[in-house]
């Protein structure tokens, strides 16, 4: 098939693209504005943030040139000031808001063999000691999400019971979950393996939704796109996770081997393509699912490789937009397989940036963020400026 430009499409069908598009918002993770890099080295950059406030500074960046990136993910301790009350008003200053608050209970030598479902009562005590403290740094900064990963699991079979282990994990989840406030989400985020190797404690989308089904409707499953078995079909667990509305949120980003972290869409476009397709379809546009970007960026600048992962996404949202859905339908009702495989990639095939360009100049931006960032100084200001001090880094 040849690509197309969404220049093509009916102006209706183009009018309701712009208006679903102009309602996405694109989460920014803090930490990926500061230094990062692999388990056996992390690579420092000039003009990396030393501190949150200058993490927001970054992300308000983001948001300028994009124009669909107000909020900011935290993670505490990574994230911890004396003041969050003014934290998140320094965010309001600049345009953001504060997004989700990310628990840390996995870089503390306390949690060697687990956090919440440690063998040991006072490590456990402790674990749900932070997770309360992070439930007190929503309400002063006004987030609305608490996500969860643990990192707890075993190494070797007989290391310790699994049952137990997942009762421990419901007492303490249960525990964070009766804090909550009014208007506050638990999001329960699940992972493969790493660290741990024999089993993990929340492996998998099945593990996180029994566990959120019991605690309630105030918790919802995270998907993070690079948490998952190779050939792992991630649509399917979107649609199945909309279809009981127990979607919470995505961490996108892309993943060749194992749990990258790289750009979203950098790896395997058509997937993240798939996946906002199964969104729209299943109306998360418009069903409180927070698209927030987890990744680290080793090598490239933080900043552009931020902006770049926005704009994949909207990408992916913009051809999810363009599916004939019916012509699908019909398709589908005949059994065509090649026809409804096809009206699939002519929405994928199409060229959805002049569209995106177009979207951009009536909301009085750039219509090229990445060339805009280019140009804007900021790149030459930061390095300038953040001389001193220590540099943001994930904590390795």
């Amino acid at each position: 098939m040849t690509t197309k430009d969404a220049a093509g499409a009916e102006p209706r069908a183009r009018d309701a693209v712009k208006a679903a598009l102009s309602t996405q918002a694109v989460e920014t993770p803090s930490w990926a504005y500061g230094n990062s890099g692999t388990r056996f080295k992390v690579f420092a950059q000039p003009g990396v943030p030393r501190t949150p406030f200058e993490k927001l500074d970054d992300a308000a960046r983001v948001h300028a040139h994009t124009g669909v990136a107000p909020a900011v993910a935290l993670h505490i301790p990574w994230d911890r000031v004396d003041d969050y009350g003014a934290l998140a008003a320094h965010a309001s200053k600049l345009g953001l808001r504060i997004g989700a608050i990310n628990a840390n209970v996995f870089q503390d030598d306390d949690y060697k063999l687990g956090s919440v479902t440690n063998p040991d009562p006072a490590v456990r005590r402790k674990a749900v000691r932070h997770l309360l403290d992070c439930v007190e740094v929503m309400e002063a900064t006004g987030s609305r999400d608490l996500k969860l990963w643990f990192s707890d699991g075993t190494n070797y079979p007989g290391q310790d019971d699994l049952r137990a282990r997942q009762d421990r994990l419901a007492e303490a989840l249960g525990t964070v979950y009766d804090r909550l406030g009014e208007g506050h989400r638990m999001l329960l985020e699940y992972k493969l393996f790493e660290p741990a190797f024999y089993a993990t404690d929340v492996p998998d989308w099945g593990t996180a939704y029994a566990h959120c089904l019991k605690l309630g409707p105030k918790a919802r499953v995270v998907v993070d796109t690079g948490h998952h078995a190779p050939g792992t079909n991630i649509e399917f667990i979107v649609a199945t996770l909309l279809r009981e509305g127990r979607l919470g949120g995505f961490d996108f980003n892309s993943r060749f081997y194992a749990d990258d972290d790289l750009m979203a869409g950098a790896a395997d476009p058509f997937q993240l393509f798939r996946i906002m397709y199964e969104v729209v379809r299943g109306g998360g546009l418009t069903a409180d699912v927070a698209f927030m970007l987890d990744q680290c960026h080793n090598i490239e600048p933080k900043i552009p490789a931020i902006i770049r992962s926005v704009m994949n996404v909207q990408e992916a949202t913009a051809k999810a937009l363009l599916v004939d859905t019916g012509a699908l339908a019909e398709a589908q009702r005949t059994g065509d397989v090649l026809a409804a495989n096809g009206v699939l990639m002519d929405a994928f095939d199409t060229d959805v940036r002049p569209l995106l360009a177009e979207l951009r100049e009536e909301a009085g931006l750039d219509p090229d963020p990445m060339g805009a960032y280019r140009r804007s100084g900021w790149p030459e200001r930061i390095v300038k400026e953040r001389v001193g001090g220590e540099q943001a880094g994930w904590g390795a």
